[in-house]
């Protein structure tokens, strides 16, 4: 992270004094963008440890595409989603168990899990509240039609459409992970039924998708009508976004390059 901030002043600085991006930067980027996915990878499954992995790696890319408060706004998020895990492992018929036991490769089958409760509402609750929190952290949907070149700088300085938007939509996709993993250890720690609690989680998003379709107007200002629109686009995306997030969340926290035997000695 500490590199991260150094690349992002140094390309900022280089670009200012018109010597164009160093290579270093350049390189330096595009390596962490590969390791991004990669690095998490490496460390122990357990509960606190790759999370911590994983916070760190997108964080790290993350600075590499902000420009000013961004990277603040993903620092805060990291900290909300440790303390969310806090409250709920609090909450939880599970407290006596201590959190930096549990591993992510100890998850019992649906079967074997506790029936949905009431609770379990206020866990899909607080997932679409900060996956929407995620999404207008930072600005609005108008953002990715006006975006600010410069968050890019740092991977390349020439025009180049494919690229440069592909590069957007993860610097987007960077808090909707962060905030899916913290999920998936909630779903972890509570051990309840994953199917259900998506599910859940899904209807949520429908129900918000019926309510924003009911407010959709063909009438009025240009204004009015886009901002209707894109405020159903915006609800149905991500409904959609969400089933793809969890994948990667489950990939990202139970996938290790290590043994098992090693992880499990360590959860011991």
């Amino acid at each position: 992270m500490v590199m991260s901030v150094y690349v992002r002043h140094s390309t900022a600085a280089s670009l200012l004094n018109k010597e164009g991006n160093p290579v270093f930067n350049r390189v330096f980027s595009w390596t962490m963008l590969g390791c991004t996915f990669l690095l998490p990878l490496l460390s122990l499954r357990l509960l606190y440890p790759r999370l911590l992995s994983i916070t760190l790696a997108l964080m790290t890319l993350y600075l590499l595409l902000s420009t000013a408060h961004e990277a603040l706004f993903c620092l805060t998020l990291g900290f909300t989603m440790f303390f969310w895990l806090q409250m709920e492992h609090g909450l939880s018929n599970y407290s006596h168990r201590k959190l930096e036991d549990i591993s992510f490769t100890v998850v019992l089958p649906d079967s074997n899990r506790k029936q949905m409760t009431a609770d379990n509402i206020r866990h899909a609750y607080f997932f679409v509240f900060f996956i929407i929190t995620a999404f207008f952290g930072t600005g609005n949907i108008a953002s990715i039609n006006s975006f600010d070149p410069q968050s890019i700088y740092c991977f390349l300085t020439v025009f180049n459409p494919f690229v440069m938007g592909s590069l957007l939509l993860l610097k987007i996709m960077v808090p909707f992970l962060m905030v899916t993993c913290a999920f998936r250890a909630v779903d972890v720690v509570v051990q309840v039924p994953t199917r259900s609690l998506f599910l859940t989680v899904l209807l949520m998003s429908d129900l918000m998708g019926l309510h924003f379709f009911f407010l959709v107007q063909d009438t009025g200002s240009w204004l009015e009508i886009g901002t209707s629109i894109s405020h159903y686009v915006t609800v149905m995306s991500t409904t959609i976004a969400i089933m793809l997030l969890f994948g990667v969340a489950r990939f990202l926290t139970g996938t290790a390059i290590i043994s098992q035997q090693e992880d499990k000695t360590h959860a011991q």
